[in-house]
């Protein structure tokens, strides 16, 4: 090969590997060549020793609180070289604004799970999945959940159209949990991922194992795999059920989690008037899933369902819109849609579009489309927007089973809202939806039937199109997948997307042991009295479990009156001598806020000393109703500590600490029960 481009290579086992050219990848635009694989043949047998061993090693010498700042410090990495990134993201057909969703979508991913670690999930390496159930009737044998890391490597096989972000999406919560990682990019455009990964190693905050990649074929890496592994999947329906359907994988119980192409939908709903802002908006969120990444979204809307006495007039409207977008080079300025990712796809995308045309009339003919100045039209990928129209949706299976994996549209007319609905069903299982609608009452019933078929619905109007990010953008903190042939898995959705990649596994024994496993205190366990007050030790000094068991007060009916005149509280339990004893309860009772207050009146250590603030209260329930003339005390016990790696203005380190408080009567009865958040200075900076 006499070409000046470089050879993508492997790494695997702490090696980049390949030299020996073997398939060139083109440039989508000129069709100009822009990189090649390597003709190398992977070691995945050393690939997965060196993840099972470094890796998890690597990684489980640190905590999910550690893994989050990694995260965090990746994340502004990347965003410092981002520019390299976007130079070779115009090699697959991908605009700037194209760019921007796979490269700063991907960065912005990397961030939302560092916060979401460092707010949610715990110092160490166990995660108790609450709550303690008692197994037994005097609370000597307990249960509960707890999730850790398994010791296995995740497969991450990535479509083409978002290199960088198709990447990040997956490893942002398998590193989380402290799961390595060898990612398989799709050929086509592997020299995007390929340049992102060689910036993540640069880097040098990851574990050594920890991330890997394989350019080209997966060889025989699933018929590697064992059932401590995880595969994750994005890409076609049929490649989904082909890997997941590797018999090796089958037979070891391996989790496959797949997001598929799906035939997702766009409901007009019939309330919607042409001069309504709500029919401009849909409009617009046709035209822009068709548009961004040439239409090249596994989210993208491929079929239109729009009320028949609409069909016109959102088809005129669509016909506009569609004719003023600028098709061309993206390295243009002014170009809006740049072509397909290779001319395999341009191929395949004429051929499934050819197989519509069969049973639908053209709308807009994307084949009479414009390119701008300097397109290359013979040699690029370039595939102009196309807008079809069935008649007969219910009648022509097609519509409802090929997809246009492109800039192409259908619109499906109906006649009632159930009607457009069973369309959508007609999928078999999408990833998103959108319906568009003015109207509350529309917008509950459909999106109830919705919701079987689709892994996310955006219910599109004018008050949430201020903000919304549109329908073809899964978000961190909410899944994206879908049932049926959307592959039925869930590659995001927060803290959901991290206990994907750990084990779950129920843990019986008595108290003290199982507050052992889970690494915070379990009422029933051992406690360590002490002479110091708890809120007096600074974070590293606290022990779990240490515990304070405060002195009595009995509750008067100054005190419900003066707590009524300060909060504003009369409810008539309170003071309606005749309505409260005409009340289950029998009396007048104490308000369960002032309980609250007058708990934290008997624990709180009033000096300056280590607790910063109060933050926060959970799991609050009132048990039972405190009386005039009761007695109550509170037991205060240190239930969890989380480090979360974090100092103040003055470099002193803080943790948060998490209180158990039992509130009881002068009979022992539990009357209220909750945690409380606090900030705890450590003695010594970070």
């Amino acid at each position: 090969m006499t070409m000046d481009i470089p050879v993508l290579q492997s790494y695997l086992a702490d090696q980049w590997f390949g030299r020996e050219p073997l398939d060139v990848l083109l440039d989508a635009s000129s069709g100009v060549a822009a990189a090649s694989t390597h003709a190398e043949k992977p070691d995945f047998a050393a690939g997965l020793h060196h993840a099972r061993r470094q890796g998890v090693h690597g990684l489980l010498a640190l905590d999910f609180q550690e893994r989050a700042q990694r995260l965090k410090q990746l994340s502004k990495h990347l965003s410092e070289h981002k520019e390299e990134l976007y130079a070779w993201s115009t090699h697959t057909g991908a605009t700037r604004a194209d760019g921007w969703i796979d490269i700063e979508g991907g960065i912005a991913t990397l961030s939302a799970y560092a916060s979401l670690g460092s707010n949610e999930l715990p110092s160490g390496n166990v995660l108790h999945e609450g709550p303690v159930v008692s197994l037994g009737r005097k609370g000597h044998f307990v249960g509960s959940h707890i999730l850790v890391p398994r010791e296995g490597v995740a497969v991450h096989i990535d479509a083409f159209n978002f290199p960088i972000w198709g990447l990040l999406e997956k490893f942002a919560p398998s590193f989380l949990a402290g799961m390595p990682c060898i990612a398989k990019p799709a050929t086509s455009t592997s020299y995007l991922t390929w340049a992102l990964v060689r910036r993540m190693l640069q880097w040098g905050g990851l574990p050594v194992g920890s991330l890997q990649l394989v350019i080209g074929s997966t060889g025989d890496l699933l018929d590697r795999l064992d059932g401590q592994d995880i595969v994750t999947f994005t890409g076609s329906a049929a490649t989904a059920a082909k890997l997941r359907a590797n018999p090796n994988l089958l037979s070891r119980g391996v989790p496959f989690n797949a997001e598929a192409d799906s035939l997702n939908s766009a409901i007009l709903a019939p309330d919607v008037k042409p001069e309504d802002a709500e029919f401009e908006l849909f409009a617009e969120e046709i035209v822009r899933e068709m548009r961004v990444k040439a239409g090249q979204k596994c989210t993208a809307i491929r079929r239109i369902m729009v009320p028949r006495r609409q069909l016109e007039a959102l088809s005129q409207r669509l016909r506009e819109k569609l004719s003023k977008i600028v098709v061309g080079d993206p390295r243009s300025s002014d170009v809006q849609m740049g072509p397909l990712a290779s001319k395999a796809q341009q191929a395949d995308v004429l051929a499934q579009l050819q197989r519509l045309r069969k049973d639908c009339a053209t709308v807009y003919d994307g084949g009479e489309h414009p390119f701008a100045p300097g397109a290359h039209a013979q040699t690029g990928a370039f595939v102009g927007p196309t807008l079809l129209l069935c008649e007969r949706p219910s009648e022509v299976a097609e519509i409802h089973d090929v997809e246009v994996f492109g800039p192409v549209s259908t619109l499906l007319p109906y006649d009632d809202m159930d009607e457009a609905l069973e369309l959508a069903a007609r999928g078999q299982g999408s990833l998103v939806a959108t319906i568009a609608t003015r109207d509350a009452a529309t917008a509950s019933h459909a999106v109830r039937r919705a919701a079987v078929h689709h892994g996310r619905v955006l219910i599109l109007d004018a008050q949430a199109a201020q903000e919304s990010t549109g329908h073809g953008a899964p978000l961190p903190m909410l899944k994206h997948g879908g049932p049926g042939r959307a592959g039925g898995g869930e590659e995001l959705g927060g803290l959901r997307a991290v206990t994907h990649y750990l084990q779950r596994t129920a843990v019986q024994g008595s108290p003290s042991m199982v507050a052992a496993v889970v690494g915070e205190y379990i009422r029933g366990a051992a406690r360590i009295e002490s002479d110091v007050h708890p809120f007096r030790r600074h974070f590293e000094e606290l022990q779990i479990g240490e515990s304070l068991l405060t002195h009595r007060r009995t509750v008067t009916e100054a005190d419900i009156v003066a707590f009524g005149g300060i909060s504003g509280d009369y409810f008539y339990m309170h003071f309606d001598e005749i309505a409260a004893r005409q009340s289950p309860f029998g009396q007048r009772i104490a308000h369960g806020y002032f309980v609250l207050s007058a708990a934290a009146g008997l624990f709180v250590s009033p000096a300056p000393g280590p607790v910063l603030a109060n933050y926060g209260l959970d799991t609050l329930r009132f048990i039972k109703p405190v009386r005039i003339g009761d007695t109550i005390r509170a037991r205060l016990t240190c239930k969890r500590k989380t480090d979360r790696r974090k100092t103040d203005a003055q470099g002193r380190g803080q943790g948060v600490v998490t209180w158990d408080v039992e509130v009881r009567n002068q009979d022992e009865d539990l009357v209220a029960s909750y945690d409380i958040l606090t900030l705890v200075a450590k003695r010594n900076a970070d």
